[in-house]
């Protein structure tokens, strides 16, 4: 498929990528502050209906349907999205997603046996396992204390299995990731699908699992409840929290000049 031309010659973005728990929603389940991501609808409309300034888009660990209905939320309908940590791209332009052609039969086969594993090993308190991934996996417990003690014993049964797994934590949830599969690896697919260049994106993130898109960006922005070892590595950090802040940081990037 040939790249797309970028979509916005005013202003120095085309697009900002921004994670969904902790940014546009709260991560413990608490509703979405849904007049917020109205006014967020109402930029991306003003964004791909004038060309003027840069779109939103969803770069996220959810798995891939949540990210397709939240793209329609908030009125993107120019750029693809990405979901499950990098593993899918939906694209609205043909309404299909698209899987990372890196995964192999092997490292399918390595999630599943992972998942039932720890259906096994845990059987006694069993972990919650996030319905709709088809190549990671998301361990939810409500005694966090309890669940985050588990990364080691899984980090460590993955070497021993050879499992090409990550082990890392949002607020509350486990994440089982495939290690050549993350968010930087979908926006590098996202730059080569749009014809975007790297130096006009924009993201948002609010946990160390977000350094994957500051590495891929030229500008990164921060919620005031971002985790404090995520802060130092932002451009700016809003002094509101979530949607707010994510409003906020929109905000600051129409003051930078192309």
């Amino acid at each position: 498929m040939q790249p797309r031309q970028s979509r916005c010659q005013h202003g120095r973005f085309d697009a900002v990528l921004c994670d969904i728990d902790g940014c546009l929603a709260p991560e413990d389940g608490g509703p979405a502050q849904a007049h917020l991501l109205a006014q967020l609808a109402d930029h991306n409309r003003r964004a791909i209906s004038t060309g003027v300034g840069p779109v939103v888009t969803l770069c996220s660990g959810r798995p891939i349907p949540f990210v397709e209905a939240l793209c329609r939320v908030i009125a993107n309908t120019s750029l693809p999205a990405i979901g499950e940590m990098g593993v899918w791209l939906y694209d609205p332009h043909d309404q299909l997603m698209h899987a990372e052609p890196a995964i192999t039969a092997s490292d399918a086969q390595a999630v599943r046996d992972a998942s039932a594993w720890i259906s096994e090993r845990f059987a006694q308190r069993p972990l919650f396992q996030q319905p709709g991934k088809t190549h990671s996996i998301s361990l939810f417990h409500e005694d966090t204390e309890y669940l985050m003690d588990l990364a080691p014993e899984i980090r460590a049964k993955a070497h021993a299995e050879g499992w090409p797994l990550r082990v890392s934590s949002t607020w509350f949830w486990l994440n089982c990731d495939l290690e050549h599969v993350s968010k930087a690896t979908g926006i590098d697919r996202f730059c080569a699908r749009t014809g975007i260049d790297p130096a006009r994106l924009a993201g948002i993130g609010d946990t160390m699992g977000d350094l994957a898109i500051r590495e891929r960006v030229a500008w990164f922005g921060c919620p005031s409840n971002a985790a404090a070892d995520l802060k130092p590595y932002a451009d700016a950090v809003s002094d509101k929290p979530e949607a707010e802040g994510v409003l906020d940081l929109l905000g600051t990037l129409g003051t930078l000049g192309g």
